[in-house]
């Protein structure tokens, strides 16, 4: 009952790549250098999540520069060398994207071989994610299909085949990272819900979506500036989530504006309720940490709660992700031990 996890990412050391920041480079620029060092932080991830308190782990997203481009470095039809700038999550802000410039297709095992290092270096349940197909389609500029939904389609039918060698490489949970659902509430309704589906079909181990409103950069936090005194979002994908296969939903709590209410919406799905906000560096305090488990409880029963994170961490300090990890593990034991009584 109520075991923590992460959201997916956590910092890498200073010796893979540069501290405190999305997209950086790799130290190592490539070759068998590269590739150990990536290994070794893996390890590194796994160790300190452990020591920490984390029940279901991952291995941090160290060998990924980015969690949708990680993805499609290997993937055919699309051109990383002419990328393209363009806006994404409705021109919030920009990136450089790669192109679409044929269909897309698989080459190769993606991640298998990272599932299957983490695997072997870790007893505790291990997650692994994916990004959602909604959220590719938003972070490539697409030169090929010309349909949103059909390019979606294309990219989960590989999610699919990448999630199925995923759970056969010893991946307890598969988690699929759609940010693009706070932004495009009304495509989640059609394309967005069924392209998830798509990709998490005959999937046979947990399976989960983690749906935030972003890292804790500054284009994120002016967005969310501008949201109002409460942020609905939530509202109009839930009850879609609701009446879908996938089994957990993470999202964002902590230092939010997300009435804890709206969980109650997700039928009885499980919930990973992000008790530790990623955008700043406060450490939050156990009790902290257990005020948000104990409120998410008066909607959703604890059996059904997992306490995570509100995003990805890599943009933080190591210290700081640890020491927000160790109170994470350290509020959700306050609670289990009220729920367990004298």
């Amino acid at each position: 009952m109520l075991e923590t996890t992460i959201a997916g990412s956590l910092p890498k050391p200073s010796w893979l790549a540069e501290p405190e920041a999305l997209w950086a480079a790799w130290r190592p620029e490539a070759g068998d250098a590269l590739d150990e060092a990536k290994r070794d932080a893996t390890r590194l991830v796994l160790m300190e999540q452990e020591d920490a308190g984390i029940d279901i782990v991952t291995e941090g997203e160290q060998s990924r520069q980015h969690f949708v481009h990680g993805f499609l470095e290997t993937i055919s039809g699309l051109d990383f060398v002419n990328r393209k700038r363009i806006g994404i999550r409705a021109d919030r802000y920009e990136a450089d994207c790669p192109r679409v410039i044929g269909p897309v297709a698989r080459t190769r095992p993606v991640h298998g071989g990272e599932a299957r290092f983490a695997r072997a270096h870790t007893t505790r349940k291990l997650k692994f994610t994916l990004p959602g197909p909604m959220t590719i389609v938003d972070t490539v500029a697409d030169e090929h299909y010309g349909d949103r939904a059909e390019l979606a389609m294309a990219f989960a039918a590989l999610l699919n085949d990448e999630a199925r060698e995923l759970e056969a490489a010893g991946v307890d949970v598969v988690q699929f990272d759609e940010p693009a659902y706070n932004v495009y509430m009304d495509d989640v309704k059609t394309w967005g819900i069924r392209s998830l589906e798509r990709a998490i079909a005959g999937l046979g181990c947990q399976t989960a979506i983690h749906i935030c409103y972003g890292y804790g950069i500054d284009a994120n936090r002016q967005w969310k500036a501008g949201l109002g005194g409460e942020w609905r979002q939530y509202e109009e994908t839930f009850p879609v989530l609701a009446a879908s296969a996938i089994g957990q939903i993470s999202l964002e709590c902590h230092n939010s504006r997300v009435p804890m209410s709206l969980i109650g919406l997700l039928g009885d799905k499980d919930v990973l309720v992000g008790a530790v906000d990623v955008a700043s560096d406060e450490i939050e305090t156990p009790e902290q940490v257990a005020a948000v488990i104990r409120e998410a409880m008066e909607f959703v029963p604890p059996e059904r709660i997992q306490p995570c994170t509100n995003c990805g961490m890599v943009p933080l300090g190591r210290d700081v992700a640890y020491a927000k990890l160790r109170a994470l593990a350290a509020g959700a034991a306050i609670v289990r031990a009220e729920i367990a009584g004298p």
